[in-house]
């Protein structure tokens, strides 16, 4: 399994997980998500699309479920989940003004 890597991820207090593979060189992303309700949402992911999807099926973040549909507004390409974890705290200690200056 040369160049792959697997992340254990675990949601909910009932212990369910799901093991993800993903490639070594595959880069991380930190992306912001505009709710229904005008509420912004900030993660990390190596697939955007797929974690938009996640979470639109109630499976992601429980802050989003009940808040669709969400809008992709800003997205920024990390090269280790280490830079995009940093960014991403950045990023959610910034007021909402700060943040919406970053895709307005």
């Amino acid at each position: 399994m040369a160049g792959r890597v697997r992340f254990m991820y675990s949601f909910g207090k009932n212990g369910n997980s799901t093991m993800v593979t993903m490639s070594a060189d595959q880069g991380w992303t930190v992306y912001i998500l505009q709710c229904a309700d005008n509420s912004l949402y900030t993660g990390i992911t190596t697939d955007v699309e797929n974690r938009i999807a996640t979470h639109e099926a109630g499976q992601g973040a429980k802050y989003l479920r009940g808040r669709g549909p969400l809008k992709l507004v800003y997205r920024e390409d990390c090269a280790t989940r280490a830079i995009a974890t940093k960014r991403e705290l950045e990023i959610k200690s910034w007021s909402r003004a700060k943040k919406c200056a970053l895709f307005a």
